[in-house]
């Protein structure tokens, strides 16, 4: 009995040892059940905070960037700046145009305390800014820009303010460090960074192409010699009160423009919009009647179909004939024998019908289009001149022998006489600088015509009777032919003159076309002109008393920088002159 209820106690015992452990055990699971649902809660309640803390974030942000757009960007470009658009140089690595990072100042009325204490800074330190007006904006409580495109200075002027309420964004702006000088060029970029006239337009894509943004475009232009021409032009503007001019200067090898000038031009920083017609780039959009220029033309072509020699007389040449019901007359009372050559020389308008007809009219029609004279001129501009269409009526043969009834750019003139003197070929003007891409060259002539024209070029400027003996410059060889044109204002002429000059130097071995053009030029009684040799005064207003007169004197500065850029026409021929 003893040892049955001693088990039964040892029974007991384990027995409630095995509840109370059993207890234990299924009250701390209990309470680690209890605790691991309160954790749970607890991570609940912080994602759900979470979540709210990011939908507030991001309604904040939309609504910031709704409200000012440019912040965001603002912001970014403080950390670094990346241009948008390449650069531009001209043909010496000079910059020409430029992204650069710029700041505009918006006011944002509810974080400025006090307004009238605002206002007040603003009168001392910007006056030119109206008061009533920003008094105005402020009572809006909008945002608004009080200046935009800052300075540094007014930047700092207004940062030294410390008003909470004044938000500086930072954005980018094209610069263009010369001004005037390139206007009719590289034309304009919108606010949105896209080009919109000039080069900005026409190399567009390439400028904006960011996997080379470091690659900057480089132009044929030739910043010194741009400078030294526009000078020249704009003292013409003055000697011969004129209403505008242009000047062109071109390799005739390689079409390679290195100068192109039209006046009046204008500051491109301000972001004008020019929409007047004395601001056309007079050069490559202006459509003119040049005149007397056409008669190189006419005389090549004689030359190439072997109709004549330079030497061949033509005989019994009158004063005036007469066409349907028109009159052409000469401008001077000329001798009634001229050789084919003479004919050029002493611009004979008369000479110069009569051998045309002789070429006749499918064959000149054919020849003006080889030289693209009668078709839109393919350039890396948008802003180029269609010449304008008309029917080949009787008489129109012979007066589009002498310039007359005919228009075209003065790009398409220079262009067409780097054809007559660079051995016959017709290169493709260009303004992009390239040194692996040969010239694209189409023959029109042969290299003995070319010979021959170049031979009576140059006769224009030294032979006695010739029309351009004010671009006979000592050392570099000038030929050319003048243009002398009265303006076609809705099919009647004017007495207002378009006055031309086209050059070539030098003569013996050519390498370069000057093409110098002045709008409604006036006589210059008292100007001094170098006249073979004498002091004289003159009323005249011809091309060969006023647009020669400036060509020769551009020729004497820009003459000795291309001779010593190209060794070739230097020691070949400036030195052998000197010597």
């Amino acid at each position: 009995m003893r040892k049955t209820q001693k088990k039964n106690k040892n029974f007991n015992k384990n027995q409630k040892s095995f509840y109370f452990e059993d207890y234990i055990e299924t009250n701390l699971k209990q309470k680690n059940i209890s605790k691991s649902l309160i954790s749970e809660d607890r991570i609940y309640l912080l994602f759900f905070l979470f979540f709210c803390l990011i939908t507030i974030f991001s309604i904040k942000i939309t609504a910031i960037s709704m409200k000012e757009p440019r912040l965001l960007l603002a912001k970014k470009n403080n950390f670094s700046f990346l241009p948008l658009r390449k650069d531009i140089i001209d043909r010496n690595g000079e910059l020409i145009s430029r992204n650069i990072k710029i700041y505009h100042a918006a006011i944002k009325p509810d974080l400025i305390k006090d307004k009238n204490k605002f206002l007040l800074n603003i009168k001392l330190n910007f006056p030119e800014i109206s008061q009533d007006k920003l008094k105005k904006k402020l009572l809006k409580n909008k945002y608004f820009y009080i200046k935009k495109r800052l300075t540094a200075d007014e930047k700092n002027k207004l940062w030294s303010l410390g008003e909470k309420g004044i938000i500086f964004e930072s954005t980018q702006s094209r610069i263009y460090p010369h001004a005037e000088l390139y206007s009719h060029i590289l034309g304009q970029i919108d606010d949105d960074n896209y080009g919109i006239s000039g080069v900005e337009s026409y190399f567009d894509k390439e400028l904006k192409n960011t996997q080379s943004i470091k690659e900057p475009l480089k132009l044929t232009l030739d910043t010194n010699l741009q400078f030294l021409i526009k000078k020249e032009l704009e003292n013409s503007l003055k000697d011969f009160q004129a209403k505008g001019a242009g000047g062109l200067l071109m390799d005739v090898q390689t079409g390679e423009v290195l100068s192109l000038v039209s006046l009046p031009d204008y500051n491109i920083n301000m972001r004008n919009q020019i929409t007047h017609s004395d601001y056309t780039n007079k050069i490559t959009k202006g459509i003119f009647e040049l005149g007397s220029i056409f008669k190189t033309f006419t005389i090549a072509l004689a030359l190439e179909k072997n109709l004549y020699t330079p030497e061949t007389i033509i005989e019994n040449i009158p004063n005036n004939i007469k066409c349907s019901k028109y009159t052409i007359s000469e401008h001077d009372e000329l001798p009634k024998n001229l050789s084919i050559e003479e004919i050029l020389i002493r611009s004979s308008n008369i000479g110069s019908a009569m051998i045309a007809q002789n070429i006749g009219e499918e064959n000149f029609k054919e020849f003006l289009k080889k030289l693209k004279l009668l078709d839109t001129l393919e350039f890396e501009l948008d802003e180029v001149g269609r010449p304008i269409k008309f029917n080949w009526d009787k008489c129109k043969l012979e007066t589009v022998s002498f310039g007359h009834g005919i228009t075209t750019t003065p790009l398409q003139a220079a262009t067409a006489y780097a054809a007559m003197s660079n051995g016959g070929y017709l290169v493709k003007p260009t303004l992009r600088f390239n040194n692996n891409i040969e010239a694209e060259r189409n023959r029109v002539i042969s290299s003995k015509t070319s010979e021959e024209i170049n031979s009576i070029l140059r006769k224009v400027v030294t032979h006695e009777h010739g029309t351009a003996s004010l671009a006979n410059i000592f050392g570099f060889d000038v030929g050319g032919k003048t243009g002398t044109a009265r303006k076609n204002n809705y099919g009647e002429y004017s007495k207002k003159k378009l006055n031309t000059f086209i050059s070539v130097f030098p003569m013996h071995e050519p390498k370069y076309v000057l093409l110098v053009l002045l709008d409604e030029p006036k006589p210059a009684p008292k100007l001094v002109y170098n006249y073979r040799g004498q002091k004289i005064y003159t009323n005249r207003d011809e091309a060969g008393w006023n647009s020669v007169y400036v060509a020769g004197k551009i020729i004497k500065k820009i003459g000795p920088i291309l001779a010593i850029n190209n060794n070739q026409v230097y020691n070949n021929h400036v030195v052998k002159k000197l010597n």
